[in-house]
Parts: structure tokens; C-alpha cells; sequence
């Protein structure tokens, strides 16, 4: 009775929160930025969480997380576009969709399939956040009594999670988590301040590498990338056809199928790292399985629609549980939203066990805002099919420079340098490079969320356990191997045994062919060095500050072993096997354009911004690419250059934001935009 006494009050006050006119405002915003995020193949809930990430700074936290919630709860609805309407998978969590859904449209019932996605995803939304109200109520008691040892313990399992189940090649996930956390370890120790891979010399990386560019750089670049290579239109194929009334037929028919992949995105969900990299193929599988006539998957059944589009609206819900109980993100998204979280308002909301303690009222508010969203979301993406589809025609090269000025304005917000824009690149030619070889970029960005509060949780307990040794042997055991973290241990080690087990069926970034020997052992190599030289960038930190060596070096040791553990498989497998995936290789055939003189257009943007101010350099980037690159005449490219200026300069005027100089401006006093 005391749970209900306590959780009955937050949950009507969260409800009167939300019901204020702004709040819903920004909530249907954030569906709409999500709906435009979703449409793009590959862009998906994280970038466009990482675009919102520098505007939470000092937002009040209910819009805040309305906005967030509400691009979060449309994407995966929303990327059901480019799955059926393209062949693309919009992102990781709809590739399953594109089995049944595009053979739908080329029969032209791409409004039936678009529909029977829309019905499943809304129920799988809704069954997602039915279920986070029910486990916030049971777990919170449980959740409170979580202290530093059992905190370590459910980072260690997300992080196990998330490296073991994270591709066909199991030692690949491991090794992308490490590096990512070692990644999230440059700059000054959190012990002692030492400095690890980075020098005063270079200010920049003294406080470390933010998650708005790593996100970016990890996720979108890459996509935006292998889009603008093959140099076509997104999609030729427009018409919708008919049939949206026998699509929601189609799911009430298969009602209870859509109910048990519901659940199976909620479980899904909830164990940290999978999310949407698996869960739409767990549940194609059990579509498959329990279906008695099985003839037509594969080809255009409506049942291998519903499936996965329930779970893959599900899934957030239950994505929502690690992430709001333990701080532990439950996917690639909840990375971004645990980080976004921390900058609304005062700074004082955290995910985690304080959170259930002391903003229970915005705890409910998460659960109610992602209940509308997945409504609000739904009627959207069925009122804008018609205008969605054309976009699809439009030819990527008109739109990639315009998502990458956004994406670099977004990038420059973290602290307003032009080496923001450097790291941008960097890291996104490691994300080009991750997803081309099929290494985890999942598991990278949440080895890259987790490196802090697992550093701070080992530093923690290491000095409280060794305090409570000093008083007696009996009382340190007791403090760190308490139940729960005995619980949390089992449960560890089952879930690596069993993710061992399954890690050879799971893909989680589509099916890559294998290609030649060499690339794939160079990328390695490349990585193997970073994490030695890592490694021993840690070792040399002097005795003062020997704690902020303890951390990177641990992690490093795994890596390198891993790493080494790939070469003798490497050297001893034939080259067809999975651990030399390479895209390039089955890609080569759709690339107009090589990767280097792709590439080189953006590294023309980032040296003309050192030299001329973002602004300037812009200009120039985006008149000569639609003039070049993308062949339209001079005076179609003015004007796209004037709208794209004009754009950009609007919404720094609005969000108060200025854009980096370069050496002209240490020379010329120039006016705003052109400081």
C-alpha cells in the first residue's frame, strides 16, 4: 500500500504537467523533427538526438523531455518509409520490415503494408509504455536500495551485453565497446586529473571527446556517406496505392501475433545493447515459426510486417527501463537521452536510482509523454504518407549538404571550435570505417556513455571497500558482494555464456558478404594500435594519480587480447568467413563515387573553415557542390545556397548561438553571422 500510497500522487502529477499547452507543443514538435529524422535511411533516433543534445542546455525539463520523448517515440514509426517504400532499412530496428514490406510495395500495396506497420507500431507503443508504468511501480524499492557496488555491477552487465551481443563475431563487439570507453577516457582522469591521450598543448582534448559528435560522427556520417556515393534518388518508387482500411485489418486479424512481439520488444528492450539491433529479427523469427502457412514470407506477407514493426515500438518502452532505474542505456537512443537528461533545467535531474527517489513526478511524465507520442506519432506518419513518398525522389545529392550543415552546426555546439568540426570528421571516418568492416557502432557509443560512471562506480568502490576492510574483513565482503550484486553476478555470466551461444545468429547491422583479407586485417592493425598506444599512455601516469591509470588500462588489457585473438583468427580462416565482412565489397557495384573524393568534398568544408569562418566556408561548400557534385545549373545553386545560409543563420539568431572564426577573422572585423 505504501508503493501506491507514494506512486499514485507522482503519477497524477505528472499527468497535469504534461497537459499544459507548451508541453504538448514541443511533444508534437519532437514528433515532427522525428518523423523528418526517421524518413532519412540511417539517420535514426540517434543522430537526431544528438542534433537536439547542445539545445538542452537550461531547457525546462518537462519540455525538454517532450521533445526528446517525442522524437524517440515516432522514429522507429517513421522509418517504416524507407523500408518499404526504398529497400532501405531506415534504421537498425526496421531491417527485418524490409523482407515482406518491400516485395508489398513493388505489388503496389504499399499502403496497406505502411498501414498494417502504422496499427502494430502504435499497439507496440502503447503495450511498451503500459508495461514501464507497471515495472516502475514494482521495482522502485528494489531499485533504492542499489549503492555503488551494485551500480558497478549493472554497468558491467550492460557493458557485457552490449560487446558479446553485437554481431556475428563476438570478439568484434567486444573490442568496439572497450574502445569506445576508451574513447570516453580521453582527456583528464576523474580521480586525480591526470591526463590520458590528450596534452595541454591541445586544450580541446584535455576535457575529453562530447557525446553530441561522437553520436553524430558514429551514426549519421557514415549513412549520409554511403547514400551520396551511389548518387540517385533515395527512392523511384512513389505511389502508394490503396488499401490503408485492409491494412488495419490485417493487424486486428494478427492481433495476438502483434501482442506477442510486443512483449518480445519489451524484453528485448530491457537487456541493455540489443534494443534495435536484434529485435526486429527475434521477432520476424517467431512470426515465421508460428505461422502455419509460411510460403509467402519473404515475398510479401503482411504478417512479416506486423511482427517486427510491434516489437520495434515496444522496445523503447522497455529501452525506457534500464535507462530510468539503473542509468544504464538499454540502446544506441537511450545513450543519447541519459547524457540530454543531465542538461535540462539546473543540472539536478539524473537518470538512475535518484531519479525514483527524489523526481518520481518526471519518471511518470517519460511514461505518459512516450504513450501520447506513439498516438500523436501515428496519426502523423498516416496523414503525411502521400507528400513523405515524394520526398523519397528527391536526389540524395541535393540533400546531403543540407543534413551535413546541420549536422556540423550541431557539432559546433558543443563548445563553439573549429575542432569541433575536426573531431566531427575523425570520428565519423572511424564510423565509416565500423560500419563498411561490421564492427558495432552500438556497441561503440555505449562503451563510449558507460567509460564515466563505470570509471566513477570502480573508483567508488574500490575506496569505500578498502575503507570498510581496514574496520574488518567480514564487513568489506559484506559491502561488496551483497545479494544483489551475487544476482547480478550469475545473471553476467549467463548472459555471456548464452550471448556466446547466439552471438553467430545475430546481425546486427543487416547480413555484410565477406570480402578480400587484407582491408579487414589492416582496420584492425589500425585499431590494435590505438588501444596499445592507449594502453601505454595510461601505464606511464606517476604513482600520485595511480587511480586514473587503474580504469583505461584494465579495459585496454581486454581489448588487446581481443584484438590479438582476431588476428590468429584472422590469419587462420579462409576468406569467406563472417570476421572478414567488408560493405565495399557488395556495394561496389551501386557506388557511382569513391569514398576519398566523397570524403574530400567535407574535408574542403573543414579547411575552408579554418581559413575563412564556418559561414563563409559554407558558402562556397554548398554553391559548388549543387553546382558540381550534384550538376544543377549556377543559379539553382545561389538560390539553394541563400535558402541553406539563410536557414542556419536563423536558427542560431534564435537559439542565441554564434558560429566558429577562422584566421580571417583574427584579421578583419567582420559582422555577425561572419565573426
Amino acid at each position: 500500500m505504501e508503493v501506491f500510497a507514494t506512486a499514485l500522487p507522482a503519477l497524477n502529477d505528472a499527468f497535469a504537467m504534461i497537459l499544459q499547452p507548451h508541453v504538448l507543443g514541443f511533444l508534437v514538435l519532437g514528433v515532427v523533427m522525428g518523423l523528418c529524422i526517421g524518413v532519412f535511411p540511417g539517420l535514426g533516433g540517434i543522430a537526431g538526438l544528438s542534433l537536439l543534445l547542445p539545445f538542452m542546455f537550461g531547457m525546462e525539463p518537462v519540455t525538454g523531455l517532450a521533445l526528446m520523448i517525442g522524437m524517440v517515440a515516432v522514429v522507429p514509426t517513421s522509418d517504416t518509409f524507407a523500408s518499404v517504400l526504398m529497400g532501405i532499412p531506415g534504421s537498425s530496428a526496421s531491417q527485418a520490415t524490409v523482407l515482406d514490406g518491400f516485395p508489398m510495395a513493388k505489388k503496389g500495396q504499399a499502403a496497406r503494408a505502411l498501414s498494417a506497420a502504422f496499427a502494430s507500431s502504435l499497439f507496440g507503443g502503447l503495450v511498451g509504455a503500459a508495461f514501464l508504468t507497471v515495472f516502475i511501480l514494482a521495482a522502485r524499492p528494489i531499485v533504492l536500495l542499489f549503492q555503488t557496488p551494485e551500480l558497478l555491477m549493472i554497468t558491467i552487465f550492460g557493458l557485457s551485453m552490449v560487446g558479446i551481443l553485437a554481431g556475428r563475431v563476438a570478439l568484434k563487439g567486444l573490442v568496439a565497446a572497450c574502445l569506445g570507453i576508451l574513447v570516453g577516457t580521453i582527456g583528464e582522469g576523474a580521480s586525480s586529473g591526470a591526463l590520458r591521450m590528450s596534452t595541454y598543448d591541445m586544450p580541446y582534448l584535455v576535457d575529453g571527446l562530447k557525446l553530441v559528435i561522437v553520436g553524430l560522427g558514429i551514426f549519421a556520417i557514415p549513412e549520409i556517406i554511403a547514400l551520396l556515393r551511389r548518387d540517385k534518388a533515395i527512392s523511384d518508387r512513389a505511389p502508394l496505392g490503396g488499401g490503408w482500411a485492409e491494412g488495419v485489418k490485417d493487424w486486428w486479424a494478427n492481433k495476438w501475433l502483434s501482442m506477442r512481439c510486443s512483449l518480445i520488444g519489451v524484453v528485448v528492450g530491457v537487456i541493455p545493447g540489443l534494443g534495435g539491433s536484434v529485435v526486429d529479427w527475434i521477432a520476424y523469427g517467431h512470426t515465421v515459426q508460428t505461422a502455419k502457412d509460411k510460403s509467402q514470407f519473404g515475398s510479401g506477407d503482411v504478417r512479416g510486417v506486423i511482427g517486427p514493426e510491434s516489437s520495434n515500438n515496444a522496445k523503447e518502452g522497455g529501452g525506457l527501463v534500464p535507462t530510468l532505474l539503473f542509468g544504464i542505456p538499454g540502446s544506441g537512443s537511450m545513450a543519447i537521452f541519459i547524457s540530454a537528461v543531465a542538461l535540462l533545467g539546473t543540472g539536478s535531474i539524473e537518470v538512475g536510482p535518484s531519479m525514483l527517489k527524489n523526481n518520481l513526478d518526471f519518471t511518470y511524465a517519460i511514461v505518459w509523454l512516450l504513450a501520447m507520442a506513439n498516438v500523436v506519432g501515428t496519426l502523423i506518419c498516416i496523414a503525411a504518407s502521400g507528400g513523405i513518398a515524394k520526398l523519397t525522389e528527391i536526389r540524395f545529392a541535393l540533400l546531403a549538404p543540407f543534413l551535413f550543415m546541420i549536422i556540423a552546426f550541431a557539432a559546433f555546439q558543443s563548445r563553439q571550435e573549429i575542432w569541433d568540426l575536426v573531431a566531427l570528421f575523425g570520428i565519423g571516418l572511424l564510423g565509416i570505417l565500423m560500419r563498411r568492416f561490421d564492427w558495432s557502432r552500438p556497441a561503440f557509443l555505449i562503451g563510449f556513455v558507460l567509460s564515466a560512471p563505470a570509471e566513477r562506480y570502480t573508483n567508488q568502490a574500490y575506496q569505500i571497500g578498502a575503507s570498510r576492510f581496514r574496520r574488518g574483513f567480514e564487513e568489506g565482503i559484506e559491502y561488496i558482494f551483497s545479494p544483489i550484486v551475487i544476482v547480478l553476478i550469475v545473471i553476467t555470466l549467463l548472459s555471456v555464456v548464452i550471448g556466446l551461444r547466439q552471438a553467430k545468429n545475430i546481425q546486427a547491422e543487416g547480413a555484410v558478404a565477406a570480402g578480400s583479407k587484407r582491408a579487414p586485417m589492416v582496420f584492425l592493425l589500425g585499431m590494435t594500435a590505438y588501444v596499445a598506444l592507449a594502453y601505454w599512455n595510461s601505464a606511464v601516469i606517476p604513482d600520485f594519480a595511480r587511480m586514473d591509470r587503474v580504469f583505461p588500462i584494465f579495459v585496454a588489457t581486454i581489448a588487446l587480447v581481443g584484438c590479438a585473438l582476431l588476428v590468429v583468427q584472422m590469419i587462420r580462416s579462409e576468406e569467406s568467413a563472417a570476421i572478414f565482412a567488408d560493405r565495399e565489397a557488395e556495394e561496389a557495384a551501386d557506388n557511382v563515387h569513391g569514398l576519398w573524393a566523397t570524403l574530400a568534398w567535407f574535408a574542403s568544408l573543414l579547411v575552408a573553415s579554418a581559413i575563412v569562418g564556418f559561414i563563409l566556408a559554407l558558402a562556397g561548400f554548398l554553391l559548388l557542390f549543387i553546382r558540381i557534385r550534384a550538376g544543377k545549373s549556377w543559379g539553382y545553386a545561389a538560390v539553394y545556397t541563400a535558402v541553406g545560409i539563410a536557414f542556419i543563420c536563423a536558427m542560431a539568431w534564435a537559439l542565441n548561438r554564434d558560429f566558429p572564426p577562422g584566421m580571417l577573422q583574427s584579421y578583419v572585423d567582420l559582422p555577425w553571422p561572419l565573426t
